[in-house]
């Protein structure tokens, strides 16, 4: 799938749509025995610096990292220049609430859309990233990754929605509920022949990382 140009009242015109990218990384890894996931290493970096260089490589920026457990230590080690960071005092609600987090700190920027990758996820790459990234056609557009026809990440979210979501975003579901509700809004994205949708959860799944 490619990208077309559109028409946007902001900045021009003619000009490219700003798609922001998302990394939710704010986990504290309850059932990795306390490990904040974005410390675990995949090839020889920390999870959130593969997290951050695959949307980065799918042609999303700005990037905004939302953080919360151990985040002093996952900014010291973590390698993120350029990255904009939130830390979430609320992390242990959830991912709804680092949701929130990451939306309101990209609103104002002039971003059109943003695709949202969580940092426990690094069998998808950033061949995904750019497919589900190319589904955007206006700031209402709602987009996610498939792999064999069930929705997963990455997600993308026109700026207009931004708000709902947001609202709607409570507990661990994220999205959920939003997507369930919108489902016949959402374009699917097969991704399935370039990435791999695991989550590193639980000890048996740290067999994933390289």
């Amino acid at each position: 799938m490619t990208s077309t140009p559109h028409a946007f009242s902001v900045p021009s015109p003619s000009a490219s749509p700003v798609i922001a990218g998302l990394l939710l990384a704010a986990g504290g890894g309850r059932r990795l025995g306390g490990r904040p996931k974005a410390l675990l290493k995949h090839r020889g970096r920390l999870l959130a610096d593969h997290a951050v260089e695959t949307l980065r490589a799918g042609g999303c920026g700005p990037v905004q990292v939302v953080l919360g457990a151990s985040a002093d230590e996952v900014r010291a080690r973590a390698d993120l220049p350029g990255v904009r960071l939130t830390v979430n005092p609320e992390w242990t609600e959830g991912m709804g609430s680092s949701l929130r987090a990451g939306l309101t700190a990209l609103t104002g920027t002039g971003a059109d859309a943003v695709v949202v990758l969580l940092v426990d996820q690094p069998g998808i790459g950033a061949e995904a990233v750019a497919r589900v990234r190319a589904a955007y056609r206006s700031r209402t557009s709602l987009a996610a990754a498939s792999y064999g026809g069930e929705r997963g990440h990455p997600v993308l979210f026109g700026a207009d929605l931004w708000a709902d979501i947001a609202a709607g975003a409570v507990g661990d579901q994220g999205a959920r509920a939003y997507l369930r509700a919108h489902r016949d809004a959402i374009t699917l994205v097969e991704c399935s022949d370039v990435a791999q949708a695991y989550d590193i959860d639980t000890a048996e799944d740290l067999s994933h990382l390289e």
